[in-house]
């Protein structure tokens, strides 16, 4: 069936190009039509025309789909603004880059942005001064150009589920009125999570080449920060829980954990406690999918991890720093890399997150883990890893998150593919770690698939947006675009009270 689809994107091609050469060719159609070889018609058409036409036939929604999906708990207002245009204002002086994991002064904001811009790497950090804070972000709200959004994961990863007609969603976070206003009507906001004031967090953008003294962005993406105590409390997470019974959704979508990093230990320990304890409250045979962000304290992830939270979801939603910084935490695979070199290799990212599956995942016999899917994205690919037996439909949701972060990049509705380039590996290894398969790229079926022990790897390559307009909420709209195309395989998969040799037995 796989390969049907894609013989069909390329006889869509073919036709395409035949009934443009002339009457006739055209004329000729009716009577034979070779399937062309893939030779002919990349002379003919460019990679990118292929990659993305094959996505247009195989991304297909799965037989069965949600109908309520619960997200919840961090949501705000982002102020975008340019990055190095708002620290012009400011009066801030340019100087070498220095990371910080919570921002105390204009001077370690300064230090802080520019060390990610030189690396084009995405961050978030929090901004302990309320007083400097809100000055700041008055100029940034003040800047030429500055624009407001709906902001927070939770908040972004609903608006794009809304976005689908028949799909019911639920979102429970700080909503102030504001982004009451900015939120899609489809939206369903409980009266406890309704707020005064709003939360405000600021993105600064820098683009692809752009310059400010020494330093220059090698691609673009945005640095932000905050000083968000709703947030960073996680202080509507027992109203997300609580309105849940009432609610009754078929999928349950958790953000917001990175938040309570720059809160300290005392508060962050506590409330992991209390976030399990939320968890395991939810009703059973419904998945969780927790999206994970941008963290700095080693210590914070240990204690996510110590804590269990990550065994009892079902899916996780990561980046490529946010994949290393979890291996580097708990001492996994290619910790020792200080960061990612250019695009990052294939074969160390597959190492990381099969350790990911088997060590916090259902993997083995006496595994009680919940956790059997992790979505990956980064800029030139993303990858799906699932534990075998429980999630159906996975090559095209890989698909359709790397199609919606083509077009978002861009401000499109739809890929074209004259404002985007291909930046994935054509080559690559399965594995780094072990002797693992050569694997291709093959433009006209974009998903690459292999298996390691019981999980199975489907990978596809993004086209990359040459002039992006907005980075900003790319990946909660990967991961909600991911999990809209995502099917369970056995709704009592999940979560289950059953034996547990029973269910690796029918399931892993």
């Amino acid at each position: 069936m796989w390969r049907k689809a894609a013989a069909a994107a390329l006889l869509a091609l073919a036709v395409g190009y035949l009934y443009h050469s002339g009457p006739d060719l055209s004329e000729n159609i009716m009577h034979f039509i070779p399937l062309p070889s893939f030779q002919f018609v990349s002379e003919n058409h460019s990679t990118e025309q292929l990659i993305s036409a094959s996505w247009e036939t195989l991304i297909t929604l799965p037989s069965r789909q949600w109908n309520r999906v619960a997200v919840g708990v961090n949501a705000c207002v982002d102020v975008v603004v340019s990055g190095v245009g708002l620290l012009q204002a400011l009066a801030v002086d340019h100087g070498s880059g220095l990371d910080h994991e919570v921002l105390h002064s204009e001077e370690d904001l300064k230090e802080a942005f520019v060390h990610f811009m030189e690396r084009g790497a995405a961050a978030e950090r929090f901004f302990s001064d309320k007083e400097v804070f809100q000055r700041i972000a008055r100029a940034a709200a003040e800047f030429p150009g500055a624009k407001l959004y709906v902001g927070g994961n939770a908040a972004l990863i609903g608006q794009k589920l809304a976005s689908y007609p028949d799909l019911m969603v639920l979102l429970c976070g700080p909503v102030g009125p504001k982004l009451h206003e900015l939120l899609d009507e489809q939206i369903v906001v409980p009266p406890e999570s309704l707020q005064e004031m709003d939360e405000y967090h600021l993105i600064l953008e820098y683009k692809a080449g752009e310059q400010w003294g020494l330093s220059q962005a090698p691609q673009a993406n945005r640095f932000i920060f905050s000083h968000d105590v709703s947030n960073g409390e996680m202080s509507s997470l027992e109203t997300f829980v609580s309105s849940l019974d009432e609610f009754q959704p078929d999928l349950v979508v958790l953000s917001g954990l990175h938040m309570m990093e720059g809160q300290g230990r005392e508060l962050w320990e506590l409330r992991l406690k209390e976030v399990v304890d939320a968890i395991t409250n939810i009703q059973q045979d419904v998945p969780i999918h927790l999206e994970l962000a941008s963290m700095t304290d080693k210590e914070y992830m240990n204690s996510i991890l110590q804590e269990q939270v990550l065994p009892i979801v079902s899916s996780i939603g990561l980046n490529e720093q946010e994949l290393l910084f979890l291996s580097q935490a708990a001492n996994g695979p290619h910790a020792d890399l200080a960061s990612w070199t250019g695009i990052p290799d294939v074969g160390r990212v597959s190492d990381i997150l099969l350790w990911i599956l088997q060590q916090y995942g259902c993997s083995d016999l006496s595994s009680e883990a919940d956790l059997t899917r992790i979505h990956f994205h980064t800029l030139a690919y993303h990858i799906l890893a699932t534990v075998d037996g429980f999630w159906g439909n996975q090559a095209a949701a890989v698909m359709a998150g790397a199609r919606v972060a083509s077009s978002q990049a861009c401000g499109l509705q739809a890929v074209d593919v004259t404002k985007v380039e291909l930046k994935a590996p054509l080559e690559f290894q399965s594995s780094h770690a072990e002797k693992g398969e050569k694997l291709s790229l093959n433009p006209v079926e974009p998903v690459t698939v292999w298996r390691r022990r019981n999980v199975t790897f489907h990978l596809t390559p993004v086209l990359v947006c040459r002039r992006p307009l907005r980075t900003v909420g790319l990946g909660d709209a990967i991961s909600a675009e991911g999990l809209v195309y995502s099917e369970i395989k056995n709704q009592q998969s999940f979560r289950s009270d059953v034996d547990i040799k029973s269910r690796y037995l029918l399931l892993c």
